[in-house]
This record gives structure tokens, sequence and C-alpha cells, in this order.
């Protein structure tokens, strides 16, 4: 049964954003989330975890992507989120002496 064209996203343009957004920016934010939790916890479990919850993040964050009306807000969305996770990663490495 095919997709009714309503729900489908007409313009290049935004579907283009979408994608690049999902594959792109999910793995921005997945991988920028959990060196942020290694600069604070115990390097070794979050990089053995990060193998697995990783990738489940990153298809959930992919999976959001595709849901959003706007690709430009979602690569806003996700370029803020990986600011912030970045900026907590680098607060990790230069207060917490214990995880390096």
């Amino acid at each position: 049964m095919p997709a009714n064209p309503k729900y489908l996203t007409l313009s290049k343009g935004q579907r283009f954003l979408k994608i690049t957004a999902a594959i792109i920016g999910g793995y921005l934010v997945s991988v920028s989330f959990h060196l942020a939790l290694a600069s604070w916890l115990d390097k070794a479990a979050v990089i053995m975890t990060m193998s697995f919850s990783g990738f489940i993040l990153w298809v959930g964050l992919m999976i959001v992507a595709f849901l959003a009306k706007n690709g430009w807000k979602i690569w806003g969305i996700y370029l803020l989120i990986t600011f912030i996770f970045a900026l907590i990663l680098y607060l990790g490495q230069t207060y917490n002496p214990i995880a390096k």
C-alpha cells in the first residue's frame, strides 16, 4: 500500500535537509553525547557502551529528523545540541582530572 501523498515532503531541498540531518546530524549528536559522558565518567566503560547505545541513539535521531516538518529547524536543533555536548566535553576535559 503506497504512502498518502499529503504526508510526503514535496520540496527536494527539504527532503535533502532531512536526509542529511538524519545521517550526519544524528551521528554528530550521538558521538558528541558519548564523548561528553566519557569526559566525566570512566572512558573505557563509556566507549564500550557507545558501540551499542550510540547506534540506538543514532537510529532514534534519524526517526526524529524525518518526523520534523522543517529540515532547517532540525539541523539547527541538532547543531545546537552538538554544541552543548561539545561544551560539556570541553569543561569535562578542563575541570575533571580524574577522567584523563
